[in-house]
């Protein structure tokens, strides 16, 4: 079958858009084809730093035929409906339709044979279609033409045939720039015209003329050039994954070399002249294999195979080098010359967020927040504070201004310099993590205070000012604060009461003292207030009841703003929730496991709710578990529908005098006996053995369904053994509520 081979010739395509344009044009191009029917085995795409290019396989010489038969009026009907009917079917006269009969009489049918076009005219118009529609970030449109690329377009190379007899041209214009079959070599060692025929021939050729055309290649190239240069002088490349594939986007032909440095320039941190080579030349830089110590040389990728063996463009690289390096140094020496504790009042000029105060206020509550936490997680308050305060100090230095991406671990460095205890001065760093999912969560427990305060007080305060994550939309990372939050309490095995620290933290986030009192007025009442309607016209004065003689240190608006805020707590907590589902079905776990959990009342420990989970994962694999799910969601089943229907709850114990049968006694017996067994287990935090207990539930809840009708017709029995259902219920929430488990 024929193959079709395409290429887009222009000036330098930024690396950034290189590989995003290549999978936009076979996408485009291939969903195009198959929705003209033209269905093919296979594609590839490419690309160089001044090439697109498409090669697609197994397409069929021309589209199939079409017979597509189209319902007309019925057999009888108005001249006008008739005409219309014969000038949307393109018939001459109604001799020419059918009628065809159905249950609701005999109707016309126009039978359309349309018979399917040679695919090179097919892929003129997928291909013109693609290029006025490609998705460029930025594109640009030069002489007098309409066409838009991302830079000037020089040739367009399109070709079709089977591979056994020669391609046809696509017989595409754009704007003057006619398809053919010539593409061009490299633009310095090879730039002349080269005639191909498909794709073997595309790349063989290419090859020839100093051009590599898969970018994977080119990187597979540079990085064991680089590798086997570096070793032939006794270093170690440290390799960048994100560097090795932007410089594998600018260059077709790639040539390694190296460099070096002056020795002097090893005092700065090795991140820092990391960064500064790697941005502003994109070399690579070496180290030594046995300390592990960067070394004064680097790697650089050439676009060519220089005459002169290379030696300009190395010199080249080096004088660029030791200006910045020099530019680095100068900053990193200024930075050291002012403490970090001394740039801390410049915060009080730089806002935060309109709503949440200024950089200096959010790093007061941050440490604040630190101290609150350190005996929490096990870290020396004083350092906790220490750490806070200075963490954020170093995104005021010159090195950061100049490489953001260094922020934190600059701010180790320099108070490390300053005398700094060491877990401050890590603090600094490692307060950040985790960025990502990949990434190490902190360890130390300085570390950790530092960096749950600073994620809290983001999701608290931005909770406070209603700026929640909508959708895909989240301007502000706080999906990633909360997962980085799950993540260091439960990779840590901490236990943080979550619930009370949110909600003190808004009076902090709220910068009202007399709020904060109302917080901590309400705190000891926070369950029993939390379902009380906001919209409640008597809400300040039940609030205001329930503090009584304390209510006077604090006003009703006051009552009534923390009682929001407590709300905005259980919202932030359900957040919580959904993003721990995110997390543990990544590692295999149920969501509906963690909404049961999360179901029971005070559960805001993430720890305990992890356990619980894998706890009940466990159980709900075990015979005992199923058969007793089963039961359970009976009984709730049975219990939301008289509950609805009557318009009241059966809670309250049931009455021992009312039971009848031998199975009603057996199950509140077992009932009984399972609540204290597995609420002492839960008081161990043994979920494993709450399960067991739980069990023991099944074989009564069983007899109970066999033999006991519940909805019988005296009221007081039927009431009772309502209430009895709700008691296997309630057993089962020691650990979850069953009746949000799916299954």
């Amino acid at each position: 079958m024929p193959d079709l081979l395409i290429e887009f010739l222009s000036e330098e395509i930024p690396a950034r858009m290189q590989a995003r344009a290549a999978d936009d044009l076979r996408k485009l191009v291939t969903d195009r084809l198959v929705e003209a029917g033209l269905v093919y085995e296979g594609a590839k795409a490419f690309a160089t730093p001044r090439r697109l290019a498409l090669s697609v396989h197994g397409i069929p010489a021309r589209q199939p035929d079409i017979k597509d038969e189209r319902k007309g009026p019925k057999v009888g009907a108005p001249e006008q409906a008739i005409a219309g009917f014969l000038k949307a079917a393109g018939l001459k006269s109604i001799d020419e339709a059918k009628v065809q009969a159905d249950k609701k009489g005999d109707f016309y049918v126009a039978v359309i044979d349309k018979p399917g076009r040679e695919a090179v005219e097919v892929i003129k118009d997928v291909l013109h279609a693609t290029i006025a529609t490609f998705p460029w970030p930025k594109s640009m449109r030069w002489g007098a033409g309409k066409l838009k690329w991302v830079r000037p377009l020089h040739s367009i190379l399109a070709t079709f045939g089977p591979e056994t007899e020669e391609p046809v041209i696509v017989p595409l214009d754009i704007d003057g720039i006619k398809a053919g079959d010539e593409t061009r070599g490299h633009r310095f060692m090879a730039p002349g015209a080269i005639k191909v025929r498909r794709f073997d021939d595309y790349i063989a050729k290419l090859e020839a003329a100093k051009v590599v055309l898969d970018p994977a290649r080119r990187a597979d190239i540079i990085r064991a050039d680089a590798k086997n240069l570096a070793f032939a002088q006794g270093f170690e490349l440290v390799e960048d994954e994100g560097l090795l594939s932007e410089v594998a986007g600018l260059v077709e032909w790639p040539v390694t070399m190296m460099g070096s440095f002056d020795q002097a320039f090893l005092s700065i941190p090795g991140e820092v002249i990391r960064a500064t080579i790697r941005t502003n030349q994109k070399c690579f830089v070496l180290r030594d294999p046995q300390s592990a110590k960067l070394v004064n040389k680097f790697i650089l990728v050439a676009n060519e195979e220089a005459s002169d063996g290379g030696k300009a463009i190395v010199a080249g690289n080096e004088r660029v080098i030791r200006a910045r390096l020099s530019d680095a140094k100068f900053f990193y020496d200024t930075d050291l010359k002012t403490r970090l504790e001394d740039r801390l009042p410049k915060f009080e000029q730089i806002v935060f967020h309109e709503k949440l105060g200024t950089q200096a206020e959010r790093i007061a509550r941050i440490t604040a927040l630190a101290g609150q936490l350190a005996p929490i997680v096990g870290a020396d308050p004083a350092q906790a504070e220490r750490a806070a305060q200075l963490c954020k100090t170093d995104l005021l230095t010159d090195v950061v201004g100049e490489f953001p991406e260094l922020q934190g671990l600059m701010g180790r460095y320099y108070a490390e310099a300053q005398g700094e205890d060491e877990a401050v001065a890590h603090a600094a760093e490692d307060h950040y993590k985790p960025k990502g999912p990949d990434d190490l969560v902190p360890g130390d427990p300085v570390s950790i205070a530092v960096a749950l305060a600073d994620k809290i007080d983001t999701l608290v305060g931005f909770w406070a000012i209603d700026e929640k994550p909508t959708g895909s939309k989240d301007p502000y990372a706080l999906r990633r604060a909360a997962l980085g939050v799950i993540r260091i309490v439960i990779e840590n095995e901490l236990r943080v009461p979550l619930r009370a620290l949110f909600w003190q933290h808004f009076g902090s986030v709220a910068r009202d003292e007399a709020l904060a009192r109302a917080i901590t007025l309400l705190h000891p009442l926070n369950e029993q207030i939390a379902t009380i309607s906001a919209s409640d016209i008597e809400l300040a004065v039940k609030l205001e009841v329930l503090v009584s003689e304390k209510a006077k240190e604090v006003t009703k608006p006051h009552l009534v703003q923390a009682h929001t805020y407590l709300r905005q707590t259980y919202d932030l907590i359900a957040f919580f929730a959904d993003r721990l589902k995110v997390q543990l079905r990544e590692q295999g776990a149920r969501h509906d496991l963690v909404d049961a959990v999360f179901a029971v009342e005070g559960q805001d420990d993430l720890l305990m709710v992890v356990r619980r989970v894998e706890a009940l994962g466990k159980f709900l694999e075990s015979d005992d578990g199923k058969n007793l799910l089963a039961g359970v969601k009976r009984a709730s089943n049975i219990l939301r529908i008289e509950e609805k229907k009557d318009k009241r709850e059966y809670n309250g114990a049931p009455d021992a005098k009312l039971y009848q049968l031998a199975e009603e006694k057996a199950l509140a017996e077992a009932i009984t006996a399972v609540k204290k067994e597995a609420a002492a287990a839960v008081g161990k935090e043994d979920f494993g053995a709450a399960m067991t207990a739980i069990a023991k539930l099944r074989p009564r809840v069983d007899a109970f369904f066999d033999k006991v009708t519940v909805n019988v017709d005296d009221k007081a029995l039927r009431e009772n053994r309502l209430r009895l259902l709700n008691e296997i219920r309630e057993a089962t929430r020691a650990v979850a509520d069953f009746s949000k488990i799916e299954g």
